[in-house]
């Protein structure tokens, strides 16, 4: 008896034992489970933290990994072409590791249009407004949703962004031209890229000479390429769009044929000084325009307005200088009875340079990115451009194609050195710089005997280069007789209220009738109402144009006519079908649409 006592003693003594080991097992299982939770608490802070320092914007980490894992990526693009498309994404993220983008899919993904492989062929869209170049493709990878699970920890990017590449930051042309522009009106394209996007640059360049600039398009800083590194090995874009609108271009220059203006430019003026006013407002300059000097009366002192008018000479320190700077300068203030303003990119900051260029009546500068700064002048302002000897300006128009937009409202000049002792070589310098020394000798001579270079593409011309970056002993004499007569032809232009741009409606109730004459001879009348907006507007002159065709045949016969129903009866065929087209001419080339096509059978 007394051992079974003790021995139920031992038992519980054990029992008691194994339940300690038991509570203290669970306790330190719960310890190394809140301690693991509490770092990898730390780890979301810290990634949270890391997103916030690119925003202030708040956001749920959990909510959106969850959303990621379950609904993947989204994307939705417009255009039909790689060349013309925009797309919007919702959580696609970039792999620093890789450098790609990743395209997560899950049951809830959207991928619209859903190209397959043909999104190769050659890309999904380009990241830059230079359209078509195999440098500015972009494309994703594609991973399943689960695949998070075995990668780095996302870190989520709150800002609505917008991410393209910079086509080449080191120079003005090109940073207005095909950066600034278009990233401006690709964000008045959608409501939520407001001043509080992200610009995200991923061509891989550093900032430039000119990335102040970038940041007057959002109160936010830029981010680039090599910084996204610095925010984790996966970065997430809750919602970005990607790529920029090509329809503020006027230039090509010269990759497939020799550079000049686009075919088929779609900006005017009106666009570009829209976005000059607004790029100013930024820099906090206003223009006084003349109107409103001395309260709007237009009584004021024709020698005071002549007094407040100056010319702007563009002053280069390095190349394609000016060597005979200080005469030109004295030459224009006593021919032209004006001030003259010299300006300098490499000494002046870009605000104060436009602030001065934008009330200007003339700039001359010696052709190079600088003059793309003429899109701030006030209307009426001349642009002079100077060229190096044996550099044709017929074939070099960036400057003259952006004066010439309708609405620009700037008279164009240039002149070119005729005299080749008035020019200055630099053989001896770098490539980039215009040195030919290391070429083969033969083809140094060929280059130092030509007086003219000849068309070319982009972008390493070595004759090219020598001859833009000579120095220039301007003429004179031959550079203001030039300028006289060019300003002489701006003063005998026709002065007045810019013609409409309003394009006509389509014409109303159009209709036809037929007769036939005999077997061999029929008439076609057809009439229409005018266009229905035609009543609200003053139009000098309105004409109709008009289009037959006969069914089957590929050719039309074309007719202009100034009234609103007519009989044709040439090439009119009895028992015959014709398709029949009206459409509405203003003020000579301003076209209406079509009216729907006219089945007619005589």
């Amino acid at each position: 008896m007394r051992i079974s006592v003790a021995g139920c003693r031992m038992s519980l003594g054990a029992l008691l034992n194994g339940l300690l080991v038991s509570i203290i097992a669970a306790l330190l299982w719960k310890h190394s489970k809140l301690s693991e939770h509490a770092t990898m608490l730390e780890e979301e802070l810290h990634m949270t933290q890391q997103s916030q320092e690119i925003s202030q914007a708040q956001i749920d980490y959990h909510l959106v990994l969850q959303a990621l894992q379950e609904h993947g990526t989204r994307m939705v693009c417009t255009g039909k072409m790689h060349t013309d498309r925009i797309c919007r994404f919702d959580n696609l993220c970039y792999s620093s590791e890789a450098e790609d983008f990743v395209f997560f899919h899950s049951n809830s993904s959207v991928m619209l249009p859903n190209l397959g492989s043909r999104r190769f062929q050659p890309a999904l869209l380009d990241l830059s407004s230079v359209e078509d170049h195999n440098t500015q493709y972009f494309n994703f990878l594609e991973l399943p949703a689960a695949a998070l699970k075995f990668m780095p920890k996302p870190v989520f990017v709150p800002d609505v962004t917008l991410i393209f590449n910079r086509f080449n930051p080191d120079n003005l042309m090109h940073v207005f031209h095909d950066d600034l522009l278009p990233a401006f009106y690709t964000m008045k394209q959608y409501l939520d890229l407001d001043d509080e996007a992200r610009l995200v640059f991923m061509e891989g360049w550093g900032e430039g000479p000119h990335f102040d600039l970038y940041q007057f398009l959002s109160t936010k800083q830029p981010l680039l390429k090599d910084q996204l590194k610095n925010f984790g090995k996966l970065m997430c874009f809750t919602k970005s769009y990607i790529g920029l609108t090509k329809m503020t271009t006027w230039y090509q220059y010269g990759f497939v044929q020799p550079q000049g203006p686009k075919a088929n430019i779609l900006v005017s003026g009106n666009e570009i000084r829209q976005f000059a006013k607004a790029f100013m407002e930024k820099m906090n300059i206003t223009r006084v325009e003349k109107a409103d000097k001395n309260g709007g009366n237009l009584e004021y002192d024709k020698e005071s307005e002549r007094m407040d008018e100056y010319i702007v000479l563009f002053s280069r320190s390095t190349t394609r200088l000016i060597l005979n700077e200080a005469e030109l300068i004295m030459a224009l203030a006593q021919e032209f009875q004006m001030r003259v303003v010299t300006v300098s990119l490499e000494e002046q900051s870009f605000p104060s340079l436009i602030q001065v260029i934008s009330g200007a009546s003339m700039l001359i500068s010696m052709h190079g990115a600088q003059l793309v700064s003429s899109l701030f002048l006030p209307r009426g302002a001349v642009v002079v451009e100077l060229f190096p000897f044996a550099v044709n300006p017929e074939q070099y128009t960036p400057y003259k194609t952006l004066t010439s937009l309708p609405g620009m409202d700037l008279h164009y000049i240039s002149w070119r050195n005729t005299k080749e002792e008035n020019t200055v070589i630099h053989p001896d310098r770098s490539w980039e710089q215009g040195g030919i020394v290391h070429l083969e000798k033969e083809e140094q001579e060929r280059i130092l005997a030509s007086k003219d270079v000849p068309r070319h593409l982009c972008c390493r011309n070595p004759e090219w280069l020598f001859r833009i970056y000579q120095d220039t002993l301007v003429d004179i004499q031959s550079f203001l007789e030039v300028l006289k007569e060019g300003i002489n032809s701006k003063s005998n232009l026709k002065k007045g209220k810019a013609a409409s741009t309003v394009h006509p409606g389509r014409v109303r109730e159009a209709q036809c009738q037929t007769y036939i004459q005999n077997s061999n001879e029929a008439k076609l009348t057809v009439s229409w109402q005018i266009p229905w907006n035609l009543k609200y507007l003053k139009v000098r002159e309105v004409k109709y144009e008009v289009w037959i065709q006969e069914q089957g045949e590929n050719t039309y016969m074309p007719y202009i006519l100034p009234q609103q129903n007519y009989t044709f009866s040439e090439n009119i065929k009895p028992f015959t079908t014709y398709l029949v087209w009206v459409r509405c001419i203003f003020n000579k080339n301003l076209l209406g649409p079509f009216a729907d096509v006219l089945m007619c059978k005589t």
